[in-house]
C-alpha cells in the first residue's frame, strides 16, 4: 500500500467538536468546557461571564434549530448525527439547561449537503410568525447576506474574522436567520438566495487523535503518504495537518479547483498536494482514480452513504466499525472496529511482516524441493539405484518441510521493516539474488548428499543406511539454511533468539529424525536405519557447510549496501 485517503473528522480528530469561539457583529466571545458534556460558560475577552442578550440568544438558537443531531447522556455525552450539529447542541445547552422544550414548531428541513454546504430550518414562533435559522459554510452564507436588501453585511471583517479562526486551525461555521411570511411551508435555494439576517460565526476545535500522530510518523517512515480529504476550509485543513505533522511540507488543493482540472492535471495534483479541502463526494471518487492511475496501490477511509462508491474504488476500502454506516461498511473490503487510525500502522506493520514471512518460506522450501529433483535427475541419467524411496520423499516433503516452516509463522517483523518503501503491486517477489541463492543452494545440498551417498556405498555401508544419511543430509541442511534465511541481519546477531519457538520447532525436527532413524516401526516404514556417530557427522558438516556459505554471502550483500548507502 502507497497512499491512504483519509477523513479528516473522527479519524485523524477524535470527533469531539466544541465550539470555543462566537464572533458577533460587535464582539468576541470565549466558550469553555471541552466534548459534548454541556458543562462550561460563554465568556467575554475579560473572562466574565457573557449577558444574554437577544442577539446571541438568536445565534444559539439558530445553531441549536437548524439541527438534525440529537445529543443523549448515555455513559457520558455521545451525539446521534453530526459532530458539527452535536458542537451546537452543546453550546445551546451550556447556556439552557438540558433538556429543553423547544421554543418553535418545525415546519419543514433542509437537511446538510456537501454541494451546498449548509443545513436550514423552517419554524414558528407561538405567535404564528415564521422564521428560517440557517448554519453553514461561511462562504455560502456571505452570498446570503449581501443579498439582503437591508443588510450593512461588513464582508471584508467577516472574512479577516474567517481568516484568523481557519489558521488556527478551527472549523469556522455561519449562523443566520431571515423571517419568512406565514404562507411559506417550505426551505428553498431561491427563498435563501433573497437574502438572511448574518449573525455571526463560531471557531469549532476537533483535537487529534493521540494516536494518530505517531503513527503518521510510523507511515512516512514506510513511504506510505496519507492524504487528507475534509470539507473544511483549506486554511483549517492546512493548520490541522501541520498540527499533525502529515507532511514535511503540507499543499492544498479546493474541490473547487480539482474540478476545473483535466485528467493529467488531476493526477499531477494529487500526488503534489497531501491535503484536499471543500470536497465533495465526487471529488474523493475522482482523487483515488486518479491516484490509481499514478500506479499507487491505494487504501480509503470512510464512514458515510457518500463515501461508499469512494471506497469501492479504492484498492482497500477501509470502513469505520463504530460510527460507520451500513452502506460503508457494505461498500468496504475491510472494517477498522476500533475507529483508531493508529491501527492501520499497526496493520501495515503486520502485513509487510506476515509478506515477508511468506517470501522468506518460499524461499527456504524451494531450494530443497530442488535439490531432491536434482538428486533424481541425476540418478536417471546416471542409470542407478534411487538413493530415495517413494516415502523417504514424502517424509522430507510433508512431514520435515511442513515443520520447519511454521517456524517463520512465529518470526517477528525485522527492525527496519517499516523503513523500507512500499513495493510495487505488479513488482517481482523475487530479485535477481534471490533466484541466485535459490540455485546455488539447491545444487549445494543436492551434491552434497549424492556425493555422501556414493561413498558411504564405496565403503560397503547398506543402501538402507546410505539413504537414511541421505535423508538427514537434507534435513540438517534445511534446519541450518532455516537460520540463514529467518533474518537478513547476520547470524549471531540480537535477532538470533528473537523467535524462540523456532527452536522448539527445530528441537521437535531433531527428535522426529531421531524416530525415523531408530524405531523400528519408523525403519520398516521409511526404510531407514541406525547411523554411526560419523554418519551423524557427515549430516552435520553438511548443514554447517550450507549455513556457511549463505552466511558470507549474506555478510558481502550486507557489506555493498552498507557501501552503497
Amino acid at each position: 500500500m502507497a497512499v491512504i485517503a483519509t477523513d479528516k473528522t473522527g479519524t485523524l480528530t477524535k470527533n469531539e467538536m466544541t465550539v470555543k469561539e462566537i464572533i458577533l457583529s460587535k464582539r468576541k466571545l470565549s466558550v469553555t468546557g471541552d466534548g459534548y458534556a454541556p458543562i462550561g460558560n460563554i465568556t467575554t475577552s475579560e473572562n466574565k461571564t457573557v449577558l444574554l442578550d437577544e442577539e446571541l440568544k438568536l445565534f444559539l438558537e439558530a445553531g441549536f434549530e437548524a439541527n438534525d443531531t440529537v445529543l443523549v447522556q448515555e455513559d457520558g455525552w455521545k451525539i446521534n448525527g453530526e459532530p458539527t450539529d452535536g458542537a451546537f447542541l452543546t453550546l445551546y445547552y451550556k447556556q439552557f439547561q438540558f433538556p429543553n422544550q423547544p421554543r418553535y414548531k418545525e415546519i419543514d428541513m433542509l437537511p446538510f449537503d456537501s454541494d451546498y454546504r449548509y443545513i436550514a430550518k423552517l419554524v414558528e414562533t407561538k405567535e404564528k410568525q415564521r422564521l428560517l435559522f440557517i448554519k453553514g459554510s461561511p462562504d455560502k452564507l456571505f452570498l446570503m447576506a449581501k443579498a439582503h436588501a437591508e443588510s450593512k453585511f461588513d464582508e471584508p471583517y467577516w472574512l479577516q474574522q474567517v481568516t484568523t479562526l481557519s489558521e488556527q486551525g478551527k472549523r469556522v461555521v455561519a449562523v443566520g436567520y431571515k423571517f419568512v411570511p406565514a404562507n411559506i411551508t417550505e426551505i428553498t435555494p431561491e427563498l435563501l438566495a433573497t437574502g438572511i439576517n448574518f449573525l455571526g460565526v463560531a471557531g469549532i476545535i476537533d483535537p487529534p487523535e493521540e494516536a494518530v500522530i505517531p503513527a503518521l510518523k510510523e507511515m512516512n517512515r514506510a513511504g506510505v503518504q496519507v492524504k487528507m480529504i475534509t470539507g473544511d476550509h483549506p486554511l483549517t485543513a492546512k493548520a490541522v495537518a501541520e498540527k499533525l505533522n502529515l507532511a514535511p511540507e503540507i499543499s492544498v488543493v479546493t474541490g473547487g479547483q480539482l474540478d476545473q482540472m483535466s485528467s493529467s492535471e488531476l493526477e499531477q495534483a494529487v500526488i503534489e498536494n497531501q491535503v484536499f479541502a471543500r470536497t465533495t463526494p465526487k471529488n474523493k471518487l475522482e482523487i483515488i482514480a486518479a491516484l490509481q492511475r499514478n500506479g499507487l496501490v491505494t487504501a480509503m477511509t470512510g464512514d458515510g452513504v457518500n463515501d461508499a462508491p469512494a471506497l469501492k474504488k479504492a484498492d482497500i476500502g477501509v470502513a469505520m466499525g463504530k460510527k460507520g454506516t451500513d452502506v460503508a461498511k457494505d461498500s468496504a473490503d475491510m472494517i477498522l472496529t476500533d475507529d483508531n487510525f493508529g491501527t492501520m500502522a499497526i496493520a501495515i506493520r503486520e502485513g509487510r511482516r506476515i509478506y515477508d514471512n511468506i517470501k522468506k518460506s518460499i524461499l527456504f522450501l524451494l531450494p530443497t524441493s530442488f535439490a531432491e529433483g536434482l538428486i533424481i535427475a541425476f540418478t536417471i541419467l546416471l542409470q542407478k539405484d534411487m538413493p530415495l524411496q517413494p516415502t523417504q520423499l514424502l517424509w522430507i516433503n510433508m512431514v520435515s518441510a511442513i515443520t520447519i516452516q511454521f517456524a517463520f509463522i512465529f518470526e517477528p517483523a525485522e527492525k527496519n521493516i517499516m523503513s523500507k518503501k512500499p513495493r510495487q503491486a505488479k513488482g517481482k517477489i523475487f530479485n535477481r539474488h534471490d533466484i541466485f541463492q535459490m540455485g546455488y543452494v539447491s545444487i549445494l545440498v543436492g551434491a552434497i548428499s549424492l556425493v555422501a551417498y556414493e561413498w558411504l556405498l564405496s565403503q560397503g555401508v547398506t543402501t538402507r543406511v546410505a539413504s537414511t544419511m541421505m535423508i538427514n543430509i537434507v534435513v540438517l541442511s534445511k534446519i541450518f539454511y532455516l537460520f540463514n534465511i529467518r533474518t537478513k541481519a547476520p547470524l549471531f546477531s540480537k535477532n538470533f533468539f528473537t523467535n524462540p519457538k523456532a527452536f522448539v520447532i527445530i528441537g521437535v525436527m531433531l527428535l522426529l529424525q531421531l524416530m525415523l532413524t531408530y524405531l523400528p516401526i519408523m525403519q520398516t516404514w521409511f526404510y531407514t536405519g541406525a547411523l554411526s556417530p560419523l554418519e551423524w557427522g557427515i549430516a552435520l558438516i553438511a548443514g554447517v557447510i550450507i549455513l556457511a556459505i549463505t552466511e558470507c554471502d549474506k555478510l558481502i550483500r550486507l557489506k555493498r549496501a552498507n557501501t552503497q548507502k
